[in-house]
């Protein structure tokens, strides 16, 4: 039961901050000289204290309400870092800036979406929002955190898997009432197959044993939601990602091509996104804790 009026002591919340932070007792001993136990205990201190579980499981993650509190603790802490007079104070010196290099599909469709959760919970982060271009990996040299579309061979980089995807056919309602019925892979001879260096048709004909060529003609896109779009139109059929797609399915702008299972089956992306970052970025508590909710919102 939380203790009314109490605050916690000091030493509780800095143990906190540093768990949550390195997700390790050792190495949250070891900052701040003092034995795991030591650790372990003020953090059960801490958590009798304020009456809420903080830790969710074995590899500390946090529960919702310790996500919220550690918001809370990091802006209080940042609060006690500022020393009357300090020559060089900006207006609001407890803010840490994160800058943010995306795709614009992956923004668009799944980034977007959750962020006000992210805001929400870490209101002393200012974020910085870059889109980059996944096929030429165009991204701002400053940016913190990129996230990338491909192989996750990335030797210059640390990175993280943080999602896959299935691909399937899809298009407008009136071209498949136009062109249609779709009832084999077959059928897609001769009609126009929208084109993105980023998601390879190969991968679908492959999965429904076609020898069919890469298609050279065509419209081409170097990115997915341009691709949506075009389809949405009318313009062919676009190999989209199931994910990346959901809000051009779910306001019915595209459709899959048939009802029956050779055009509901999902075909596995070769690629995937990744969260990217230089080495010694995740030193910093702000790229920690966005990665870690990024992760964790993606399920």
């Amino acid at each position: 039961m939380a203790t009314a009026g109490r605050i916690p002591p000091i030493q509780c919340l800095l143990t906190f901050e540093t768990l949550a932070r390195l997700r390790s007792v050792t190495q949250a001993a070891e900052e701040l000289c003092v034995t795991p136990s030591a650790v372990s205990h003020r953090v059960k201190q801490l958590e009798q204290i304020i009456g809420t579980k903080l830790f969710g499981r074995a590899d500390f993650s946090l529960t919702t309400e310790g996500s919220e509190y550690l918001a809370h603790v990091r802006e209080g802490l940042a609060t006690l870092q500022k020393f009357p007079g300090a020559a060089g104070q900006s207006a609001n010196p407890g803010k840490r800036k994160l800058r943010l290099a995306v795709t614009p599909t992956f923004a668009r469709s799944i980034l977007i979406p959750r962020l006000r959760q992210f805001t929400e919970a870490y209101p002393e982060i200012d974020l910085t929002l870059q889109v980059s271009i996944p096929l030429l990996d165009v991204v701002a040299e400053d940016a913190d955190l990129i996230v990338r579309f491909g192989t996750g061979r990335y030797a210059d980089l640390e990175h993280v898997c943080l999602i896959k995807d299935d691909v399937t056919p899809l298009a407008s309602p009136a071209f498949v009432r136009e062109h249609g019925p779709f009832d084999a892979p077959e059928d897609l001879e001769g009609e126009s197959l929208l084109r993105s260096p980023l998601e390879p048709w190969r991968t679908w004909f492959a999965a429904h044993h076609l020898g069919w060529p890469e298609p050279v003609d065509g419209s081409q896109f170097n990115d997915i939601g341009l691709m949506c779009d075009a389809a949405a139109a009318g313009m062919g059929i676009a190999l989209i990602r199931l994910k990346l797609g959901a809000p051009w399915l779910e306001n019915g702008s595209l459709v899959r091509l048939g009802s029956n299972t050779v055009f509901t089956s999902n075909i596995p992306s070769p690629h995937a996104h990744y969260l990217c970052w230089r080495t010694g970025t995740m030193d910093r508590w702000e790229c920690a804790a966005f990665s870690d909710w990024l992760r964790k919102s993606l399920g």
